[in-house]
């Protein structure tokens, strides 16, 4: 597993936050829930998608050692004067990825910040935060009723990026329910893009072992296997798309699976 270069996840961050902007001018219902999380609507979600951008800048540009607290993110989420309307909104966001990106790249790589998954670099934030617009975009996109595509390298990264959450989770927090869970002996599964280069390598093999998650970019056999293209395996691992979509072919035991896609996320 190779990460992308640094200016790499700057650029993608522009083109997602252009992508997530042009979702809020389509002229959808920005009041309109968003079905992969029902609890928001579309202006929720933009706003703290955005907020989470704008905090993340903070972090960076500061330069903080310290976690700064979540109870900041709201006053980060957009003027209120600007709810329910889609040019207000549109400009914040604007602005939100201008700075974080304008942060991101003065800071480069390796500047020594504070995050939460061990690696404590802008590094790591410039990766969160593509990932994080990656996603938050297709719970966009698809309540707009749009069109999705993301970059074949970023979407195969967004994979290796989750799997490396698992595996920090299991890491830090053993006795986590879902990270407890998630071990065993013999199981595994296979994530397998099948519209990608040979050269991305974008295969996965997910192995739950007594000691946690281990996972390569392989092709092998495995218990059971997740198919089709590159984007509809993301959205499916993060469970955007339902494993019945007819683009997707599930082999062998779906039930473990299920097990997995249940299971493999944490608060």
């Amino acid at each position: 597993m190779t990460l992308l270069a640094h200016d790499r996840y700057c650029d993608a961050i522009e083109l997602e936050v252009r992508r997530l902007r042009d979702v809020v001018t389509s002229g959808a219902d920005l009041s309109a829930t968003v079905p992969t999380c029902p609890d928001w609507s579309l202006e929720r979600l933009v706003r703290h998608t955005g907020g989470a951008l704008r905090w993340v800048e903070l972090i960076v540009r500061t330069k903080a050692q310290e976690n700064i607290e979540d109870e900041q993110v709201p006053l980060l989420e957009g003027p209120p004067a600007a709810e329910g309307d889609p040019a207000a909104l549109d400009a914040w966001l604007a602005e939100t990825g201008e700075m974080l990106v304008a942060a991101l790249r003065e800071a480069g790589p390796d500047t020594k910040v504070w995050a939460w998954a061990g690696d404590l670099s802008s590094g790591f934030w410039a990766r969160r935060m593509t990932h994080e617009l990656v996603i938050h975009r297709a719970d966009a996109t698809l309540a707009a009723g749009l069109p999705y595509e993301v970059a074949p390298d970023v979407a195969a990264d967004a994979i290796d990026e989750w799997l490396g959450i698992i595996e920090f989770v299991q890491r830090t927090r053993p006795h986590d329910g879902a990270a407890a869970e998630l071990r065993g002996t013999g199981r595994s599964i296979h994530l397998h893009a099948t519209d990608t280069p040979p050269e991305l390598n974008a295969e996965w093999v997910v192995e739950l072992t007594e000691e946690g998650v281990s996972w390569r970019r392989d092709h092998e056999k495995a218990t059971v296997a997740l198919r089709g293209p590159l984007t509809d395996v993301l959205l499916a691992f993060y469970r955007r798309l339902p494993l019945d979509d007819g683009r997707l072919e599930v082999l062998g035991e779906r039930e473990l699976l299920d097990f997995w896609l249940e299971r493999a996320t944490f608060g």
